[in-house]
């Protein structure tokens, strides 16, 4: 069982400004798509498409453009996001060992699980979160408002489905009308991104407060060695 705290604020800071960026990104996005969009519904007349050749090109390489940089972001984000579960899942080992269904190991592992991650990460999100709450028992701290916990989660798997279903949409899209539909779903999944994105933020600056909070609060679980606290925006 580690035996040391170390405050998850600096990880978690980086965190939100990520989600911040890929806000960013999303807004590109969109901005790319609606221009796109407008270029083919002004060339579209009964079925058959007319669209400048240079035009067109140029809006695609726009559209593919802010593609890439929403997928530097989101890996960027992704990395970050799990080196910060991980650190707040060992420091919730430490408040309370028991509030967990779930081993350490499986704050990143759960995210790798075909079918399974769309469950296996908010379990242990569930665990990590029961036990950071700042409460002096594992009763109070099961009973406490999990409100954000589940809007990100919701917010997190919902994005996902819609995202690769309009990205595989417009992907098999060949008529004009196809590619002006699927261009919608992708505009919408961005929408609906940027809206995961504000929920996380909001997610991961609660849980790093509630850890902050109860870590100087103190009030572990006995053990055989005191933890070590290492905390403080440095670590």
């Amino acid at each position: 069982m580690p035996s040391t705290l170390r405050s998850p604020v600096g990880l978690g800071t980086a965190v939100c400004v990520l989600l911040g960026a890929v806000a960013v990104t999303d807004v590109l996005s969109i901005a790319a798509g609606v221009h796109s969009r407008v270029l083919l519904a002004d060339g579209l007349d009964d079925g058959f498409l007319a669209v400048d050749e240079r035009a067109w090109t140029l809006a695609d390489n726009m559209y593919g453009s802010a593609g890439a940089l929403q997928g530097i972001a989101l890996l960027a984000t992704g990395i970050v996001f799990l080196v910060w579960l991980r650190r707040v899942r060992r420091n919730a080992e430490v408040f309370d060992p028991y509030a967990h269904s779930l081993r350490p190991g499986w704050a990143i592992g759960a995210w790798f699980v075909p079918i399974a991650n769309l469950w296996l990460p908010y379990r242990v999100a569930t665990g990590v979160w029961t036990a950071s709450v700042p409460a002096d028992t594992l009763a109070r701290r099961a009973a406490a408002p999990r409100g954000v916990l589940n809007a990100w989660w919701t917010a997190l798997v919902a994005t996902q489905i819609l995202g690769r279903a309009a990205g595989g949409y417009y992907d098999r899209a060949e008529s004009g009308d196809e590619i002006i539909r699927g261009l919608d779903l992708v505009m919408a999944a961005n929408a609906l991104d940027i809206a995961a994105a504000v929920v996380a933020i909001l997610f991961v600056r609660r849980l790093t407060a509630m850890q902050d909070l109860r870590a100087r609060a103190g009030g572990f679980p006995a053990q055989e060695t005191p933890p070590r606290v290492q905390w403080g925006r440095a670590h």
